[in-house]
């Protein structure tokens, strides 16, 4: 088990694949830990450098009191490139691994080579959504919000099989309050709009069909201001890497070698 400190606190990381492959860096989700992308590794080209991490209050690293703030979450994810020695580096950033993705980009032009972007957008919601799910969680729980969340996160075929949809239940409502709220104040105070327009590296991103968290059509607007390649999953949702990993590994695979990655 690998660990890296930011500010710290300490992160899990996980790195597979030979040390001279070209690196593949993962950020995953609100309320997951690195596993959601265990089911599209199978489906990434060989010979990667597959670097994944937890950020701060998920999976196996420390949870900080909240609230936590974008700028920070991205030093985090810096801090990872750093320890490692890491250059060169495709980033693919799900629903809040991409903002810190496009945080990342905007900073560290020197260290990203291409940017992939899953359900995310520039600016998710407004301020005051998130402060009102914030009070929620506070008086609730994340229990208390499951059902609400995992249907925006996945397409009615998945939400139908229970036992296909219980550890990704567990997973969200195992997830530190302080954890999951710190990060949802992080979002709302987070907008890319401005950066990501500037970005110059290549960019293509990714939306489920059924995404009820950052929608196809906000998922596109991003990917106008970058001039990024679009792509929508069929009969997926917020986590298509879970629900459609043979599609997604390949719409990145061949990006990938696009941009000369592999």
């Amino acid at each position: 088990m690998r660990t890296v400190t930011s500010q710290g606190v300490t992160l899990h990381v996980q790195v597979d694949g030979p040390d001279s492959g070209p690196v593949v860096m993962l950020a995953n989700s609100l309320g997951t830990d690195m596993r959601v992308w265990d089911p599209l590794l199978p489906f990434l080209p060989t010979g990667l450098r597959i670097v994944r991490f937890d950020k701060r209050g998920h999976g196996l690293s420390d949870c900080p009191d909240a609230p936590y703030d974008m700028d920070t979450l991205v030093s985090d994810a810096e801090a990872v490139i750093d320890a490692l020695g890491l250059q060169d580096i495709a980033f693919v950033g799900l629903s809040i691994g991409g903002l810190i993705g496009q945080g990342l980009a905007a900073r560290r032009p020197d260290a990203l080579r291409a940017l992939v972007l899953m359900d995310t957008a520039a600016k998710i919601g407004s301020p005051e959504m998130w402060q009102d799910r914030i009070a929620g969680l506070r008086a609730g729980g994340i229990g208390s919000m499951a059902d609400a969340i995992l249907d925006r996160w996945f397409a009615p075929e998945m939400r139908n099989d229970t036992a296909r949809l219980a550890p990704w239940r567990n997973m969200l409502t195992r997830t530190p309050i302080e954890g999951y709220i710190g990060c949802c104040a992080a979002i709302a105070g987070a907008d890319f709009t401005q950066s990501t327009a500037d970005l110059t590296l290549p960019v293509m991103a990714m939306a489920g069909s059924e995404d009820g968290s950052t929608t196809p059509e906000m998922v596109q607007a991003t990917a106008n201001l970058c001039d990024a390649t679009f792509h929508v999953i069929p009969d997926a949702g917020h986590l298509p890497c879970v629900e459609a990993p043979e599609e997604v590994g390949k719409l990145i695979s061949e990006f990938l070698k696009e941009v000369g990655h592999v």
